[in-house]
């Protein structure tokens, strides 16, 4: 069963450009909150990330991201409490799904992104997922849908986190 999240990241420091001119990968490091935390150890490999942009630069899903390397020590933290998983782009959305337009939807009104919004890792439940799927208004992720290589479906065959 692949697993459904959504990682925020601050475009000043992160964003998908710097994600893709680093050949696609990276790692979430630097999250502290001990739910956030929780979430990361129970992310495994393949699962499914929303690549949020958060901060003051527009609040929004701009693609996806799958886990390439699941939960291990993160070797900024001295303290060696906290760790973090290496994620890969999947595909970059054509048009981004903004906070605004995720708001609007009915069948996101119980989404923990808006419980708790300052929460950086997130679960995601399979009938969000292709909810916000079907927001995005991209016709070519049907293709990348399908990517053999990576075994999985953006659209379809979901599970819960």
């Amino acid at each position: 069963m692949v697993g459904r999240w959504l990682l925020k990241t601050k475009p000043e420091k992160w964003s998908w450009d710097h994600q893709e001119a680093n050949g696609g990968i990276s790692q979430s490091d630097g999250v502290r909150n001990v739910q956030a935390q929780k979430h990361l150890r129970a992310m495994e490999q393949g699962d499914l990330c929303f690549f949020y942009h958060s901060g003051s630069k527009g609040k929004e899903i701009v693609g996806i991201v799958h886990v390439s390397k699941p939960f291990y020590p993160d070797p900024s933290d001295a303290s060696d409490k906290n760790g973090m998983v290496n994620v890969e782009a999947v595909f970059k959305f054509s048009q981004p799904v903004s906070l605004i337009r995720l708001k609007q939807e009915d069948g996101l009104n119980n989404c923990i992104m808006f419980r708790q919004p300052r929460l950086s890792v997130l679960p995601v439940t399979s009938s969000e997922w292709v909810l916000i799927c079907k927001l995005r208004g991209d016709t070519e992720a049907s293709a990348v849908s399908t990517n053999s290589q990576l075994g999985f479906s953006l659209d379809t065959n979901v599970s819960t986190v």
